[in-house]
C-alpha cells in the first residue's frame, strides 16, 4: 500500500456534462468552451485518490457541471 504521506500522481478524466448536453442540441455554453463536452485529462498530485478528487473538484466544481468519469494513479 502506498505511504499517505507520499504523493502520488493520478491521472483524472472528466468532462462538463451541462457544455455536452448544449452541444447536443447544437448550442454553446456562455462560459465554457464546446471541447469540454469530451473528455479532459489532468494531472493531480495527491496522497489518496480521495485527495485527488477533492483538489479536482476545488478547480473543476461539481456545481458548475464538471463530472469526474475516472480517478487512475499512473506508475512514472
Amino acid at each position: 500500500m502506498l505511504n499517505p504521506s507520499i504523493n502520488q500522481v493520478y491521472l483524472v478524466k472528466l468532462y462538463n456534462k451541462v457544455v455536452r448536453a448544449l452541444v447536443k442540441e447544437n448550442q454553446s455554453h456562455s462560459l465554457y468552451e464546446d471541447h469540454w463536452a469530451d473528455i479532459h485529462t489532468q494531472d493531480v498530485v495527491a496522497a489518496t485518490e480521495d485527495e485527488a478528487r477533492r483538489k479536482i473538484a476545488l478547480r473543476y466544481p461539481p456545481g458548475d457541471g464538471f463530472v469526474i468519469e475516472q480517478v487512475t494513479p499512473t506508475t512514472h
